[in-house]
């Protein structure tokens, strides 16, 4: 009698006992996580996480240990928030001026100055129009590394381009002496290619300790162009570093590689937010990811950040994105991600004195959660993180600090506000 059937029965029946059992702990250790999606992670293993909703896409587990879900942290820093101005149409972000007045945009095209006691002044003259629909408009606004001499100030805008459509530029102008207007305005920079769409524009604006302007740039969403993230003849989906006159930095890493744009620092990015410099120097971006996929990043010039082939999370369907996979030699992971998302947008190191228990901590903009992120980091890992003013129910849009230790808020609504964060008066009595 040949034994080789009963030999396969048994092996079937051993696998589909192991794979029971693995199921098995696999759902124990997700339901004692208190999710449906990663298990607690065994790097944070004597703590409880933050985030305990199940996760978008239960599949994806995360690439090392203290990728997701990090310790639920409570600040120790008792605060206080003003509401210094309202009525703002969909404000985009917040620049402190050194004498603690403050610039913000609006979306829809208005640069506006306010003071450090909250009048708002009339909309300051002189800038270019711009693509005003979907999430296109005027974007960030940032302050030239010698703004006390040259009153140099700097933006990005969805820029129409005619029948070609539109994409996001960089334009300088010299603030006057009144506040009231900009002038010698120039569009400095435009990205390529341009598109007939409403979304994913990017873009941030930060000055390097190299004296550099690095933008981040959007893949302008539709599937149709979103592989331009990985095709180095595009500036869609890409970090770029250039000079503050506009052009390639001499020392990019792909000056010299042909058929590519010289402006390219990093590659593979779908639409940053945030970016913004720690105090070593060293640059961070929030990208915000497809659904169940949000990341902040560690950029590194040359480096590439993987979209659309490398990612977490899954299309807002509830579809794969297609022929995705969450990690893969050559492309860099996150350094953490969210799932579910926060939607991302402005971010700030903290480096005050107002908040000694928050120096060197992140705070990111939730847009999709209305609150603030508070993100602890130790050796370039998240260990903690906290949710602030979620009692306020404002999608937060953008968060700087001042030269005074406050931090500065802005919120996306239609009649959108600005917020002063500062040490809790009850608690200096």
């Amino acid at each position: 009698m040949d034994s080789r059937p009963l030999v396969r029965i048994s092996t079937l029946l051993l696998a589909g006992l192991l794979a029971g059992c693995q199921q098995a702990g696999q759902q124990t250790a997700e339901q004692t996580s208190g999710t449906e999606g990663p298990a607690q992670n065994p790097g944070q293993a004597n703590c409880s996480p933050l985030e305990t909703r199940p996760a978008k896409v239960p599949s994806q587990r995360p690439t090392t240990p203290d990728q997701t879900r990090a310790c639920a942290i409570t600040s120790a820093a008792a605060f206080d928030v003003t509401v210094l101005a309202k009525g703002l149409e969909h404000p985009w972000a917040v620049e402190p001026l050194p004498n603690g007045d403050l610039l913000v945009t609006e979306r829809p095209g208005r640069l506006r100055l306010i003071s450090a006691q909250g009048q708002m002044g009339e909309p300051i003259k002189g800038l270019p129009a711009v693509y005003a629909v979907g999430q296109g408009g005027l974007l960030d606004v940032a302050l030239s590394p010698t703004f006390a001499t040259d009153q140099l100030l700097y933006w990005t805008f969805a820029e129409p381009r005619g029948a070609a459509g539109n994409a996001t530029s960089v334009a300088r102008g010299v603030l006057s002496s009144d506040r009231r207007s900009v002038s010698q305005v120039k569009v400095i920079f435009q990205a390529l290619p341009a598109y007939n769409g409403d979304k994913h524009f990017g873009s941030r604006l930060a000055f390097g300790p190299d004296g550099m302007l690095y933008v981040s740039l959007g893949e302008r969403s539709d599937l149709q162009i979103r592989p331009q993230a990985q095709q180095m003849n595009s500036h869609m989906g890409k970090t770029l570093r250039i000079t503050p006159d506009g052009k390639p930095a001499p020392d990019n890493p792909f000056v010299k590689q042909a058929g590519a744009l010289p402006e390219i620092w990093t590659v593979g990015q779908r639409n940053v937010q945030s970016m913004v410099f720690d105090a070593q120097g060293q640059l961070w971006s929030v990208d915000m990811g497809p659904q169940g996929g949000d990341e902040l990043n560690r950029l590194e010039g040359g480096k590439n950040y993987g979209w659309p082939v490398v990612t977490f999370g899954e299309e807002y369907s509830g579809e794969p994105i297609p022929n995705s996979v969450t990690t893969k030699p050559g492309y860099v992971d996150p350094v953490y991600y969210w799932d579910p998302v926060i939607a991302p947008s402005g971010a700030e190191f903290y480096s005050g004195s107002a908040f000694p228990a928050w120096q060197g901590n992140l705070f990111v903009g939730s847009l999709k959660d209305r609150n603030l992120v508070r993100l602890q980091l130790e050796n370039g890992r998240v260990t903690g993180e906290e949710r602030l003013l979620s009692d306020r129910k404002q999608r937060v849009r953008d968060v700087k600090q001042g030269s005074d230790g406050a931090l500065y808020v802005v919120t996306d609504e239609g009649n959108g506000e600005l917020w002063k964060i500062t040490p809790s008066s009850a608690s200096s009595k």
